[in-house]
């Protein structure tokens, strides 16, 4: 039976390099929207090395691939966090989308539209870089939020991602979150550094989230295997991501249409197919 989404904020997690805490940003953002009153979904879309389940602690048997062999409905491999954030595993020997064949690209939208839990907003934690995954997942999504830290080389990939997402995909607005700063003011230099040549090279609009500080206890929650907002909760970081869940809630719904889970997979599926036929 077709379920009945009303429509859902869908926001990709993105960064130019690895190690900047971008999964870290996705679990904990999620966390907090949930502790405003938000039901929350978070994909684990790095194919290749997801680590969403071994930041939580968590042991899926199941993921996205026994949903394509039709062994596992969507419901069925959806792990819920401590918190009540619903985990979709998508991370152990799953072919990239563009892979996938068109029976199995339908089976994944099916799968999507027949996903009982109603959700207010899913979280799509992609893969670091500019591979094509991480491309067509961006572009799916209604919000793109670009993980950056302070070292060159992330903010010179950022500064990448942003290009390929605009140049070649049309993508325009990006929101811009600093991680593992000392103070605001860092995180607002860096965030000037990136408009600076943006502005210089790109037709692009850059928001500034704010910034997540430096914090021994996001360090402790990751060895605990716990969000810091719930391990830690008076913490500087949980409160700056409790922050940033409040600036991301006053977003735009998508419309009654474009906003159901099955929609944002085919808007994915169909990235693929145009990559794909551009290339051929």
């Amino acid at each position: 039976m077709k379920n009945r989404f009303k429509p859902v904020r869908v926001f990709a997690v993105v960064s130019g390099k690895g190690g900047v805490g971008k999964t870290n940003v996705a679990v904990n953002l999620g966390v907090s929207l949930i502790e405003q009153g938000q039901r929350v979904a978070l994909l684990d879309a790095d194919m290749g090395l997801g680590n969403v389940d071994v930041l939580l602690g968590l042991k899926p048997r199941f993921n996205l691939s026994h949903v394509l062999e039709g062994k596992r409905t969507l419901d069925e491999i959806i792990v819920t966090a401590p918190g009540g954030l619903q985990i979709i595993p998508a991370s152990s020997g799953i072919q990239s989308m563009s892979e996938l064949s068109p029976m199995e690209q339908a089976a994944v939208i099916r799968a999507f539209g027949e996903v009982k839990q109603e959700i207010d907003v899913l979280i799509v934690d992609t893969a670091a870089g500019i591979a094509g995954g991480v491309v067509n997942f961006a572009k799916a999504c209604q919000e793109v939020i670009v993980v950056v830290c302070d070292e060159p080389t992330s903010l010179t990939d950022a500064y990448a991602l942003i290009k390929v997402l605009n140049r070649d995909h049309g993508l325009y607005r990006f929101q811009i979150l600093p991680n593992r700063v000392k103070n605001t003011e860092q995180g607002f230099e860096l965030f000037t550094k990136l408009c600076r040549v943006s502005d210089q090279y790109m037709d692009v609009t850059l928001n500034f989230l704010g910034s997540i500080p430096e914090d021994e206890s996001l360090r402790k929650s990751v060895r605990k295997q716990r969000a810091v907002v719930q391990a830690f909760p008076r913490s500087d970081s949980a409160q700056a991501f409790k922050d940033l869940a409040g600036k991301t809630s006053s977003w735009p719904l998508a419309d009654s249409a474009g906003g159901k889970l099955e929609f944002f997979i085919e808007r994915m599926v169909n990235s693929n197919r145009m990559v794909s036929e551009a290339l051929a």
